[in-house]
């Protein structure tokens, strides 16, 4: 079942790709906690898409993978407002956010001591160098994994061409270019959530196995 994974992390334009690709008629999920969710949809973005693509590669053949880049001047004080204001529930054990979204973060920003209330390992959280080298390593790693292969597309939604970039790679026709939508700007989060479109994908949607993740987790 071949898929298209957008495996940027956070704040580097998901929301804003995942908005122009339903408009292209692909059902989208912006994060996915079950196995029926990425059954049901075209396209998955966000969690736990960042961390788990070497996962979702063996598990999805021949599907394609879409990196997002961002400067990270722009990127790190962005990452750091969201982090902030989801640190208190991505705690492992009282924290009210899905575990398969706690898990992708507290994997990729090395989360696990941060909940200690030591207020020196939250300042090293929220750091600017501790941000920028989650950011590299993850780079480091995505463009490492992908060497060399042709399923692989990285861009920068801030570029012009970048749109162009998308429909070449999606083999989409270029009659319907747009440029993509300027989504949770500053601090808004929640532009997806409030989105209504017939393609969205509920992350939580329940099939034969109810809402039971992969078995690698």
């Amino acid at each position: 079942m071949k898929k298209l994974f957008i495996i940027g992390l956070p704040r580097t334009g998901t929301t804003s790709i995942s908005v122009a690709l339903l408009s292209y008629g692909f059902k989208v999920a912006h994060t996915a906690y079950t196995k029926h969710a990425f059954e049901l949809a075209d396209v998955i973005s966000d969690a736990p898409c960042f961390s788990d693509y070497q996962q979702l590669d063996s598990l999805f053949p021949d599907s394609k993978f879409v990196y997002l880049d961002r400067a990270l001047e722009h990127w790190v004080p962005s990452m750091r407002m969201l982090l902030k204001k989801m640190h208190p529930h991505l705690a492992p054990k009282t924290g009210y956010l899905n575990p398969i979204l706690k898990r992708s973060f507290q994997q990729t920003f090395n989360l696990s001591n941060t909940f200690s209330g030591s207020l020196s390992d939250n300042d090293k959280l929220f750091s600017k160098q501790h941000l920028a080298n989650c950011y590299q390593r993850h780079q480091k790693s995505v463009f490492e994994y992908f060497s060399a292969r042709d399923d692989f597309l990285r861009i920068d939604l801030s570029h012009p061409d970048s749109s162009r970039k998308l429909h070449h790679f999606l083999t989409i026709s270029d009659e319907s270019l747009t440029s993509f939508p300027h989504l949770n700007i500053g601090k808004q989060v929640d532009s997806w959530k409030t989105l209504k479109h017939p393609n969205k994908i509920n992350p939580n949607s329940a099939g034969k196995d109810h809402r039971k993740f992969f078995s690698y987790v």
